[in-house]
């Protein structure tokens, strides 16, 4: 085998570590004298960074040699092929360059290796990438790196860096060997492990970009207590103590840490079946009772009129998986990830934990894979029955797109699961997630008279879907003792010209039961983490809870408050401000009424921080763990 077939690794993986180690230097200058980094500290910064280094490199260098080991070696000798050999190095180099200036720029920033931040970024692209047009000369680095490939190519070549007097690699040594090392890499090397330093600059240091990268992406959590502003927790767990303090609940010890309350009302419990549907994209001026003038959703104009209507509810975030967060938590929304798509986030309190408690069932139906965003497993981690797409029999589809089957054939899922549960005399309580108001819009024909492929026509399917599956319950005895509940999982859109707009988090609720629920409007400002303590005190129900939000009947009239964000910004809502948290800044505040910019804006910062910090440290540290399951539920989940 000759040397030359593998000769490129050998330099590749020169040019890398050569270039990370630039990059590492580069981060130490930045840093300056406000790191305050000893020896010790400079030590492990660079040697476990150059173990980090190498990590990263043994995964990139593996697509590398699979094509050099694939490609035969008569097309070496070929012209064109050399030709498009050294335009790759250039590539190569070129955005190697453009990844050091990257963390330089993002370093500068955070005082940090690309965390869940970037992560972030590459989700809003459209956002990131005209901030970075307007800050930086982009123009002028591309050139700057594009010439610094060129010198660094020549120079490689004049000095012979190839490094041609090592033995030459054979295949048979190469492929296992890579093998090996992606797997120790895999099973030893955490992004995690550089934290040896008290030191957050060496921690840092001791990084590797690309690791630190796509480990975000793998743990998709970013740190409340290390990025955003704080309070000392036990006045964090105060401030939010004195919030949930309301005339039907009762703390369970005097622990000002301790959440838990009873919560009691007088009379009967009303056992009736619950089914909440969760509608995909579902803005609140789609609906006609909102002033919409299209008849987009006339059948939940229909219902509204009939029912409850809530008018001033906001999601949580901008993600399904918020929105499925916020109605079976009952939690503000933590920074990165949505809790559904952690780790570790089973046997939690949730809202099918207290039906449970009262003889129920607790379904989650969704007319996608579950397997998306984590969603079966977060929901049968907790309890749920779980039911999705593949229950589906190929004629039970009408229409399906690769987000999910139509929501009528969802609606037919969930009919025949209760039908069944009926038969079996048992309450239920289902929380059903749609799917056709998502691109590509595409639902059966012949059902509404929009053309397929746009959002105003998925709109008005989704809402005939719907109104289909109450007139076909109404037919069926479980329906009279049911209690139908609808809300949006979140907005179309939350893009507009401030960084949260409040009108993109505006979503409808509208609960139905026309045997027990009087027609009515409800102006009061909620959350959608609010949902879940509301149903249960419209059912009368008396028990034990360790949600954060808060039945919106049982509050006390004044203020009131909703929490609404993006994947890193926060946001604390009242009647008066917007209130926002941000990584590495300091709080700032939104005034509604321009008139009312003078007020002192600390008490809704302080409310903000102690909500967010609070929700952030009981998921970490268990207190979302659900009291009442016994101790050896978990270890045989």
């Amino acid at each position: 085998m000759s040397s030359s077939r593998y000769r490129f690794l050998w330099w590749f993986s020169g040019h890398y570590l050569f270039l990370m180690l630039i990059s590492r230097l580069g981060l130490w200058w930045q840093a300056g004298r406000s790191a305050d980094l000893g020896l010790l500290d400079l030590l492990t910064g660079f040697g476990m960074g150059t173990l980090f280094d190498v990590g990263s490199l043994v995964y990139l260098l593996c697509p590398l040699a699979l094509w050099l080991t694939l490609i035969p070696m008569r097309w070496r000798q070929n012209r064109i092929w050399r030709g498009a050999g050294l335009a790759f190095s250039w590539l190569s180099l070129f955005l190697l360059l453009i990844l050091v200036a990257s963390e330089w720029v993002f370093w500068g920033e955070f005082s940090s290796r690309f965390n869940f931040i970037a992560v972030d970024y590459l989700v809003y692209t459209q956002e990131v990438l005209g901030n970075i047009r307007q800050s930086y000369p982009l123009g002028l680095w591309f050139s700057l790196c594009g010439l610094l490939a060129t010198l660094m190519l020549l120079a490689s070549a004049r000095l012979g860096r190839y490094l041609p007097q090592w033995r030459p690699l054979r295949r048979r040594e190469l492929v296992p060997a890579l093998a090996l090392l992606v797997v120790l890499v895999s099973v030893g090397l955490n992004a995690e492990d550089r934290n040896l330093r008290s030191n957050q600059y060496a921690n840092e240091l001791a990084g590797n970009g690309l690791f630190c990268l796509f480990g975000a992406f793998r743990h998709n959590e970013l740190d409340y207590q290390r990025f955003y502003p704080t309070l000392p927790l036990e006045q964090a767990a105060r401030l939010v103590r004195t919030d949930l303090q309301t005339p039907d609940a009762q703390f369970l010890s005097n622990d000002p840490q301790d959440l838990r309350r009873q919560i009691r009302h007088a009379g009967a419990e009303k056992k009736m079946n619950v089914v909440l549907i969760t509608v995909e994209s579902l803005s609140a001026d789609y609906l006609g009772v909102f002033g919409n003038p299209r008849h987009l959703t006339p059948n939940l104009d229909r219902l509204a009129d009939e029912g409850m209507l809530f008018t001033r509810l906001y999601a949580t975030g901008n993600r399904t998986v918020r929105g499925l967060e916020a109605l079976s938590l009952a939690v503000p929304p933590t920074p990165g990830q949505s809790i559904v798509r952690r780790p570790n986030n089973e046997g939690l309190f949730t809202l099918g934990s207290v039906f449970r408690s009262k003889g129920y069932d607790s379904l989650f139906l969704y007319g996608g894979y579950g397997t998306f965003d984590n969603m079966n497993a977060y929901f049968a981690g907790n309890g749920y029955q779980v039911e999705d797409r593949t229950s589906l029999k190929r004629d039970q589809i009408s229409a399906e797109t690769i987000w999910g089957v139509a929501d009528e054939d969802l609606f037919g899922m969930a009919m025949r699961q209760f039908d069944q549960k009926a038969q079996q005399g048992k309450p239920f309580f289902a929380h059903l997630m749609t799917t056709s108001n998502h691109r590509p819009y595409h639902f059966p024909d012949g059902r509404i008279d929009l053309p397929q492929g746009r959002r105003d026509a998925a709109v008005k399917y989704t809402d005939w879907a719907i109104g289909e599956f109450v007139r076909q319950a109404q037919q069926h005895s479980w329906a009279a003792n049911t209690l139908f509940v609808i809300v949006a999982d979140h907005c179309a859109s939350s893009a507009g010209k401030t960084e949260i707009p409040i009108d993109g988090y505006h979503i409808p609720m509208i609960i139905w039961s026309p045997k027990q629920i009087a027609p009515q409007r409800v102006d009061r400002l909620a959350s959608q983490m609010d949902v879940a303590p509301t149903l249960l005190g419209l059912l009368n129900f008396s028990y034990r809870t360790q949600f954060f939000g808060q039945d919106i009947f049982a509050t006390p009239k004044g203020p009131q408050r909703a929490f609404i964000a993006t994947y890193q910004g926060l946001g604390y809502l009242t009647e008066q401000q917007l209130t926002i948290l941000n990584p590495r800044q300091a709080p700032t505040t939104r005034w509604l009424d321009p008139q009312q910019e003078k007020q002192d804006a600390r008490p809704y910062q302080q409310q903000a921080i102690a909500w967010y910090e609070w929700a952030s440290h009981a998921f970490r540290s268990g207190a979302m763990r659900d009291a009442e399951l016994p101790a050896d539920t978990l270890a045989h989940r």
